[in-house]
């Protein structure tokens, strides 16, 4: 089951005390599932990394460029507009780029402190991370066949599918259960 798969990856991270990095594309529904993850694994020792906060990515869409900037809420990555208040409402912008998670890892390794053990995230976070040889995890909606792909070409360590469109405290029941299957309920 994927869902034991992602646990078990996170258990093993936890237990090496190792440093993670924790993105979503899709903050208006995942920010706060991914937020629990990040609080448990830095409450079990594990360096939850936060590296180009404030760095510029522009991203090109079919609607032209886009220019965001990379933030971080509770340890997890995630693009805003340049002038959108980091404090307010605005949780972010839905993207499946591959290029924050690219400038997030690249500023990692230009600073010289750690880089991630595992990468968790979706879309773009999983995939980006995965094709420069980081362990990477993460949920995947059905409709988006990228994750799934990257998995079945070894890119990608676990796959969870979900439905990513519902309100974010669906992802509740997900939550404990992983948590509670990694042992990394507080």
């Amino acid at each position: 089951m994927a869902l034991d798969a992602f646990a078990e990856r996170l258990a093993a991270v936890a237990q090496r005390s190792g440093a993670v990095l924790l993105g979503t594309g899709h903050p208006h529904r995942l920010l706060g599932f991914y937020a629990a993850l990040a609080d448990a694994l830095s409450a079990a020792g594990c360096t939850v990394l936060t590296p180009a906060h404030g760095r510029r990515v522009d991203i090109t869409t079919r609607f032209g460029l886009r220019t965001y900037n990379l933030q971080y809420v509770r340890g997890v990555a995630l693009v805003r507009p340049p002038d959108a208040k980091s404090s307010g409402g605005e949780p972010g912008a839905h993207t499946h780029s591959p290029l924050p998670v690219r400038t997030a890892l690249a500023a990692a390794a230009e600073s010289g402190g750690p880089l991630p053990e595992l990468v968790i995230g979706d879309h773009g976070w999983v995939c980006g991370a995965g094709q420069l040889g980081f362990e990477a995890i993460g949920p995947a909606d059905t409709d988006d066949p990228a994750l799934f792909v990257g998995e079945a070409e070894g890119v990608v360590s676990v796959v969870v599918p979900l439905d990513d469109a519902v309100r974010s405290d669906y992802y509740r029941p997900l939550t404990r259960y992983v948590l509670n299957r990694a042992c990394l309920s507080q």
